[in-house]
């Protein structure tokens, strides 16, 4: 078989692994709130968020485009192969990692910066697109501190809206409310998080001369999304229990409170082709409800340990891609 070929395939085959992989990594984030008040039982939920994030998954394709060619060019990428199949080894790497110890960390960040860093390794600083990597970059930071902000607006009003309806019938309806925004928040992670791989195979089929656009082929965008649906269907039981409890106890009406938060900020991004973080955006919508509903009730050690996780991401797989890259030019 022809290496250059061979190498394609293995590129495919991982960047399938990573969608795989994200999907019980980062979705379990979409369903964790309406899991942790018994809105959905566990099966139904991952159930609806499988249907739901490949239904997304196949309904957009410019977070796509954009991964394909505004962190680096992938016309004119110096070991284009090496440098796709060390980034992708680095971010499966480290969301195995974090998911083995229950930290909701980013598979954006993982896999944005592992681009970044085998780059950098292959060809120096220069081989960065620098306007398109910051304008992500940028992308990555704001949400979080917008779906905080959105998330405290937004529950502030449902105590204003609210306040004089007896509790347990409110939690009771918005339990049943919460079916729909678990359902709308998978849909919308599906719309934004499965479009990376796609970006990431077509880097590598310009990168090889198999394609002459950044235009996404259709059944790179079926596989991708047959991928994250699989990948949902098995579960993230370690980050369902750090985001649905370890952050603060979740109501029906919070859950519904921030699901809505989360699936407007990751919306916005996919409406304007830019990839967030669907984990800190859902985090961090938690964290700004929590705030709003009692400061004193939210855990902010475990939103410390989210903190760290989110800044370190971007340097150290970066650097391991860097590491892996060196590697994998020896044998390739």
């Amino acid at each position: 078989m022809d290496m250059i070929l061979f190498v394609t395939i293995l590129i495919v085959f991982f960047a399938l692994a990573f969608d795989f992989i994200n999907g019980f990594h980062d979705t379990a984030n979409a369903i964790a709130t309406s899991v942790s008040t018994k809105a959905l039982k566990p099966r139904h939920a991952i159930i609806l968020a499988a249907i739901m994030n490949f239904v997304g998954a196949m309904t957009f394709t410019g977070v796509a485009k954009t991964i394909t060619k505004d962190i680096v060019d992938p016309f004119t990428l110096a070991n284009g192969s090496t440098v796709i199949l060390a980034a992708l080894i680095s971010a499966i790497f480290w969301n195995l990692l974090t998911w083995y110890f229950g930290i909701p960390s980013s598979s954006s960040h993982a896999i944005i910066g592992s681009i970044a860093g085998a780059a950098i390794a292959a060809s120096g600083f220069e081989a960065l697109n620098y306007a398109g990597f910051m304008k992500i970059i940028e992308a990555l930071i704001l949400s979080p501190i917008i779906a905080f902000v959105i998330g405290y607006i937004v529950y502030t009003l449902f105590k204003i809206f609210f306040k004089d309806l007896n509790l347990t019938k409110t939690n009771r309806r918005f339990r049943y409310f919460q079916i729909f925004t678990a359902a709308l928040q998978s849909y919308t992670h599906g719309t934004n998080d499965a479009q990376k791989a796609m970006g990431i195979i077509t880097m590598a089929l310009i990168a090889n001369g198999y394609l002459t656009t950044s235009d996404i082929p259709h059944w790179v965008q079926f596989a991708c999304a047959a991928a994250m649906g699989l990948g949902t269907s098995v579960g993230g039981w370690r980050i369902i229990k750090t985001v649905g409890g370890n952050i603060m106890k979740i109501r029906p009406v919070n859950g519904v409170a921030a699901d809505i938060t989360g699936a407007m900020i990751i919306f916005g991004a996919t409406y304007i082709h830019l990839p967030v973080s669907t984990t800190h955006v859902i985090s961090s919508s938690i964290l700004g409800v929590g705030a709003s509903h009692r400061l004193k009730g939210v855990k902010w050690g475990t939103a410390q340990r989210m903190l760290i996780t989110w800044v370190i991401t971007l340097p150290i797989s970066a650097t391991v891609a860097a590491l892996v890259y060196y590697i994998l030019n020896l044998f390739l």
